[in-house]
């Protein structure tokens, strides 16, 4: 009896131990568990914080970079002929944009530009037109006339008249331009003090689908009428 009642003791106790064993390893692998959970969700936080971050600060750079216009992609200066007329010396860029450019020139005579060219098959526009489809237009060889409120009615009539008869040319008011009366074509540009300098008719014959036209004989039609 003693003998069959000590075997049933140590088998009991060797069943309590084993049972404590394997708590003790359940209880090892929860903590592991815990730490690996916890490692995890600390390092999420910090990724999630440095993408919201950077979230937030390209959302500024893209808003500052709106409200301040896009890059011409223009790099270099004018070159001052002895003709008067200006070369612009560097590269013109001729990305497609859909926003609005800021241009180191004005008017522009090239850059990254509105996909959609301004009509310059001798259309005259009496309103300021886009720079963006203005410069487009010039990429097909078009010679643009533009001139402020200073420019004699003489001369702006007499221009109107020029461009009206001439396809690849195009006319619109613009202010924001160093002289009364300016010509500009892809890569170039000249002042005249009248609708009657011979640099007019020079300027037209040499640029109206020139050599500099980076697109000969694409249309000048089809496109934006304003």
């Amino acid at each position: 009896m003693g003998s069959a009642k000590n075997s049933s003791t140590e088998a009991r106790k060797a069943r309590i131990e084993e049972m404590r064993r394997a708590e003790r390893a359940r209880e090892r692998r929860n903590r592991v568990l815990v730490v690996v959970a916890s490692v995890v969700v600390v390092a999420g936080l910090a990724v999630g914080g440095v993408v919201l971050v950077n979230k937030q600060s390209d959302s500024k750079d893209t808003a500052a970079s709106d409200s301040k216009g896009g890059s011409s992609g223009d790099s270099g200066h004018f070159v001052t002929g002895r003709d008067g007329v200006r070369t612009w010396s560097g590269k013109l860029s001729r990305t497609h944009v859909s926003t609005k450019v800021s241009y180191p020139m004005h008017p522009p005579v090239g850059g990254n530009h509105n996909p959609v060219w301004l009509n310059c098959n001798g259309d005259v526009y009496t309103k300021p037109v886009q720079d963006e489809n203005a410069v487009h237009a010039l990429e097909h060889g078009a010679v643009w006339v533009t001139y402020t409120g200073k420019a004699a009615k003489a001369d702006v009539d007499a221009l109107a008249a020029k461009v009206r008869k001439t396809p690849y040319s195009l006319m619109s008011p613009y202010e924001n331009q160093a002289a009364p009366l300016i010509l500009s074509a892809w890569g170039h540009q000249v002042t005249v003090g009248s609708a009657s300098n011979p640099e007019v008719d020079k300027f037209f014959a040499t640029y109206v689908q020139g050599d500099q036209t980076p697109e000969p004989g694409a249309s000048c039609t089809g496109g934006a009428m304003k």
